[in-house]
């Protein structure tokens, strides 16, 4: 056997008994790369889901609202009057959307204003609070729909992201 066969087939051996160290390091970028790009992604689509939970928490409260009205001439924060329980108590701080929302009515007193309501839903959890672009929803008695970015004060206008 010549040195140049024996060398070739030593070389083959080594090359097929794994990965190089720059090979194995490669792989490990390519793959930190696309979990950095994919992990935020995922995250920012389950905040966009807890949204749409706190949304029709929301407007199912505001329906709860109108059909209580039609009957009795006013509006109420009580939760047994809505359909939420026996309580006698406001329905205020009611988690919804798997709590990750607070929901709030308030409805002012019929000797200071017209009947009307307010209904606000604002997240709980740290990481729902990043949700940047919707932080706080609202529903009022005249059917507008309304959310921006009070919690980190700087109260800008995102109603059309999101409520759309």
């Amino acid at each position: 056997m010549t040195m140049q066969a024996r060398d070739a087939g030593h070389s083959a051996r080594r090359r097929a008994a794994g990965f190089s160290l720059i090979e194995l390091m490669v792989a490990v970028v390519i793959a930190a790369i696309l979990l950095s790009i994919a992990v935020p992604s995922y995250l920012n689509n389950v905040r966009q889901s807890r949204r749409t939970d706190a949304k029709t928490a929301l407007l199912d409260l505001a329906g709860r609202e109108e059909r209580f009205y039609n009957t009795n001439n006013a509006y109420t924060n009580l939760g047994a009057n809505l359909g939420y329980g026996t309580s006698a108590t406001p329905v205020s701080n009611m988690q919804v959307g798997s709590g990750y929302y607070q929901v709030t009515v308030t409805v002012p007193s019929p000797t200071v204003a017209a009947p009307s309501y307010l209904i606000v839903a604002i997240p709980l959890t740290a990481d729902q609070m990043k949700d940047t672009q919707c932080q706080e929803f609202t529903v009022d008695s005249t059917g507008k729909q309304t959310a921006n970015t009070a919690i980190d004060g700087s109260g800008t206008d995102t109603t059309s992201t999101c409520w759309s």
